[in-house]
């Protein structure tokens, strides 16, 4: 296992990724948690070496536009990696199962047809105090953990050696 720092994070040194380009993807419908995710994948992104400059956020509607918006940008073929950010909460209607299974299952798609890595970061909670906990800076920070995740998938070859290789 890992060692962890006192949130929760992995205190392996990040990866040094300074050149490489990043989208973030957020969905704004619940526009306050999602500044907090875009906030904690910058911060991440620089913990990294990205600079600014080297990093794109475009707003969509909801959870449900993050697939197309992220193929999209894999087509502009301007992107290493793109980290998606959006929250479903639970309702009363089916509504919450589709939105986030097909968001889920979309960005997935997208994500192995390309080739290109995509942070995962869309938080499907029960209610609006979980979604708050898990968006927190101080708190979940999953805006920062969804950036670090796409970031560990940047230096991984695409064809490894049979014998001798050991992660």
């Amino acid at each position: 296992m890992k060692p962890r720092d006192a949130n929760g994070r992995s205190s392996e040194p990040a990866p040094q990724l300074a050149g490489h380009r990043f989208a973030i993807v957020a969905a704004r419908f619940y526009r306050e948690l999602t500044d907090w995710m875009i906030d904690g994948a910058q911060r991440a992104l620089a913990d990294c070496g990205v600079m600014n400059e080297d990093i794109d956020v475009v707003e969509v509607p909801g959870c449900f536009e993050l697939p197309l918006a992220c193929r999209k940008l894999i087509d502009a073929d301007r992107y290493d990696a793109i980290v998606a950010l959006g929250v479903v909460i639970r309702g009363e209607t089916a509504h919450f199962d589709f939105v986030a299974g097909e968001c889920a299952r979309g960005i997935m798609d997208v994500q192995l047809e390309a080739g290109v890595p995509i942070g995962f970061g869309v938080l499907t909670t029960e209610n609006l105090a979980q979604a708050q906990e898990r968006a927190d800076p101080a708190r979940g920070d999953k805006g920062y953990e969804a950036a670090m995740a796409a970031a560990a998938l940047i230096n991984i070859p695409s064809k490894l050696p049979r014998a001798g290789f050991r992660s």
